[in-house]
């Protein structure tokens, strides 16, 4: 059977909350809060962040149209020196996000399919400054590799009936300067005093990746690396 080349919502699959953080991140997302998801790898957070931002622009009801992905392109900050199109460009920033795409649909089209409706946009901190984002959700993914200044440059693009989603974890930074290090930290301080904004801190319990991971985890912070 062909599968069609629109998706709906009702093509969405249904996924609960596994632990208690991921649960909080659910409810803040859907009272209407902006979202920032922070701390241990392997919990969810870009999982979640895609679900809760594509159940929302999938959603004919909602003022939001489409998903806009925002993503460092460390370590090759500059992606205008790379062969090809923007779009190829793009393509190794944008391949985690493919499976993720088929595993929700359960169609491994879902991804390119969702481009072709509209429904979802990827943009590089290269390329966002001076744009205003009206009626969608901003997926800021790994953004602790962003610097305060791109922090601070993108979540003033938001626009008319936009929501923005934060995720990272500030313990993997691509970094190398301390400053640009602990950028990310100063801007949670900012979330964390913002109406309507709400941030969710993940730890050890909910590492969902694999039980090795969360041993792994677990044994690098308690001995301090």
């Amino acid at each position: 059977m062909t599968k069609p080349q629109t998706l709906r919502i009702d093509d969405l699959l249904t996924y609960d909350p596994m632990t208690h953080n991921q649960e909080v991140a659910y409810k803040e997302w859907r009272d209407g809060h902006h979202l920032g998801m922070f701390g241990t790898a392997g919990t969810g957070k870009t999982f979640i962040g895609f679900y809760l931002a594509l159940e929302e622009v999938m959603e004919k009801s909602t003022m939001q149209e489409k998903l806009v992905v925002v993503r460092s392109v460390v370590p090759t900050r500059e992606i205008g020196y790379l062969p090809g199109t923007l779009e190829e460009k793009l393509s190794a920033y944008t391949a985690p996000y493919v499976p993720i795409c088929a595993d929700m649909f359960e169609d491994g089209e879902a991804y390119t399919k969702l481009i072709n409706q509209g429904k979802l946009e990827f943009m590089s901190t290269s390329h966002i400054r001076g744009v205003t984002v009206d009626d969608a959700v901003i997926l800021v993914d790994e953004c602790q590799n962003l610097n305060f200044h791109e922090l601070d440059s993108i979540i003033t693009r938001v626009g008319r009936n936009t929501r923005i989603i934060f995720c990272g974890d500030y313990r993997q930074s691509d970094f190398r300067k301390g400053d640009d290090r602990e950028g990310i930290k100063s801007f949670i301080d900012i979330l964390e005093q913002l109406k309507n904004f709400s941030c969710v801190e993940f730890s050890w319990a909910d590492i969902v990746r694999s039980d090795f991971v969360r041993d792994y985890i677990m044994t690098k912070e308690m001995l301090g690396y």
